[in-house]
């Protein structure tokens, strides 16, 4: 039950070990510091933030938060994605009325983006949700990569479907038409998160492999912000080198 009738903004950074293809990734040094940490100081420039905790279910992680000074909450193991361990890291924050999900893995985060997301879902009563996606140029080769999500939009900003496949289908060349390549941070109207992780995956969320897509099935109003912040996660261990000449071009 809400304690506050005073909006509360929670950002959640879900931070997990057993990656497929890159275990131990949250600890990742990246110009001598943990990937999640990098994250974590990401989110403390926002503004419209009013808590942040990393959410693991490792102890190994939660370690290294408390040694750099980051709050983080200890989640069950069986979470089968990131917005479900959101979920029960904002039950145990009844004071939030509105929850942002931050890639663990994108230290290169816009604290902008963060707030702008938070600041849509706090004007805009109607909305279950909120997303970022980028412009992508209608010949960029990305637009085959099945791990390039792409999302379609209404007029107004409503996301109408994302998709692994290139979106819309071209039929018919139209040079101006936007394509756009989905980031996967979301934010959430808490009524709306706590009954989510109760619905069963859906038909198309299991055929795209796209939690994104339960939502939508389920009638979803999800507002999508067009960001030109373009920066890539940590996928792999080879993109480390890139994500630290990227930091270090920042700073310079």
């Amino acid at each position: 039950m809400m304690t506050d009738a005073r909006p509360h903004v929670l950002g959640v950074i879900p931070a997990r070990w057993g990656s497929t293809r890159f275990p131990g990734k949250p600890l990742e040094l990246i110009a001598g510091k943990p990937l999640v940490q990098h994250v974590w100081e990401r989110c403390q420039s926002c503004q419209r933030l009013d808590a942040v905790t990393v959410a693991t279910d490792d102890e190994r992680i939660a370690t290294a938060v408390r040694e750099f000074g980051g709050h983080v909450t200890l989640t069950r193991p069986d979470h089968p994605s990131g917005t479900d361990r959101a979920a029960e890291v904002a039950s145990l924050f009844p004071e939030s009325s509105h929850i942002i999900n931050i890639q663990g893995d994108e230290p290169l985060i816009s604290p902008s983006l963060i707030d702008e997301l938070a600041q849509a879902l706090l004007d805009d009563a109607s909305l279950d949700m909120v997303t970022a996606a980028n412009p992508l140029a209608a010949d960029a080769p990305e637009n085959a990569d099945p791990n390039v999500v792409q999302v379609v939009l209404s007029k107004s900003g409503r996301a109408l479907y994302f998709s692994r496949s290139p979106l819309p289908y071209r039929r018919t060349v139209l040079p101006d038409f936007p394509t756009y390549r989905h980031k996967g941070i979301y934010g959430f109207r808490r009524g709306f998160l706590e009954d989510f992780v109760t619905w069963p995956p859906s038909a198309l969320e299991e055929s795209e492999g796209l939690e994104q897509l339960r939502a939508l099935e389920n009638d979803a109003t999800i507002h999508v912000v067009i960001t030109d912040d373009t920066s890539p996660g940590v996928d792999t261990p080879e993109q480390v080198a890139q994500v630290e000449e990227l930091l270090r071009l920042e700073e310079a």
